[in-house]
């Protein structure tokens, strides 16, 4: 079992930064894949960014077109947590943002799938106000 908590959430202006957090229980840091969803009001879930936890490497790390040179996901080096640093953060950015766990590889080909990740956190909220 695989327990997340997120935190870090809030309330920045158009262009700003916001870095957010997760925290995972319940297991070691080696073969899972840990990403970011997000949900804006009214719309579906969809994907953010993906990590896989066994090397902490670009080449193991995807990224929605829609944030692409803006997030970073990276993982704790002594920590069980995967962080997701957002700048130049934009209104459309704005949602409830979900860590999400897949014991395993990353699944690289339709990463966003949300059916693949196994273990879901509460969610955080960002808000971007223009």
């Amino acid at each position: 079992q695989v327990h997340l908590v997120e935190s870090g959430g809030g309330s920045v202006q158009a262009g700003g930064s916001l870095s957010i957090s997760c925290v995972a229980s319940g297991y070691t840091l080696s073969n899972i894949c840990l990403g970011w969803f997000r949900r804006a009001p009214g719309k579906e879930r969809e994907g953010v960014a993906i990590i896989y936890s066994g090397m902490n490497s670009e080449s193991n790390r995807r990224y929605a077109e829609a944030v692409k040179g803006r997030f970073t996901i990276s993982q704790g080096n002594a920590t069980n947590a995967v962080y997701l640093q957002m700048n130049n953060l934009k209104p459309e950015d704005i949602g409830t943002y979900y860590c999400a766990a897949a014991p395993g590889l990353c699944r690289w080909v339709r990463w966003s799938d949300a059916a693949y990740y196994s273990y879901w956190g509460q969610g955080t909220q960002v808000t971007v106000s223009s």
